[in-house]
């Protein structure tokens, strides 16, 4: 069974900085590749980030680059995402998913994912 479990949520304040970790089982971790949604109040699920299989190019949308940082360790087999800079138009639901910016949603595997508040 799948399972996709996200870590590391909680209140920041604006500029401040947060990793999530995403613990993976019940699949060949190092064989997919993978991504980070969120889900904004009000808002459908956005994929905001993939890393290919092997670690290699990272992928980032507009509204995150440059201040998030994507990361795997197909030893151990989490996920990282390292946030900086955020501002409150980050505040979502952070959730890892299988998959490729392109094939996430096709996939339709994440996990329930992990509440980060941006607020002064």
């Amino acid at each position: 069974q799948v399972q996709l479990v996200e870590s590391g949520g909680g209140l920041v304040q604006p500029g401040g900085s947060l990793r999530l970790s995403c613990a993976a089982s019940g699949f060949t971790f190092s064989n997919v590749a993978l991504s980070w949604l969120r889900q904004g109040p009000g808002k459908g699920l956005e994929w905001i980030s993939e890393i290919p299989t092997g670690g290699g190019s990272t992928y980032y949308a507009d509204s995150v680059k440059g201040r998030f940082t994507i990361a795997r360790d197909d030893a151990k087999s989490p996920l990282y995402l390292q946030m900086s800079g955020l501002n409150p138009e980050d505040t979502a639901v952070y959730h890892c998913a299988r998959g490729s910016a392109a094939t996430w949603s096709l996939l339709g595997s994440w996990g329930r994912g992990t509440q980060v508040p941006v607020s002064s």
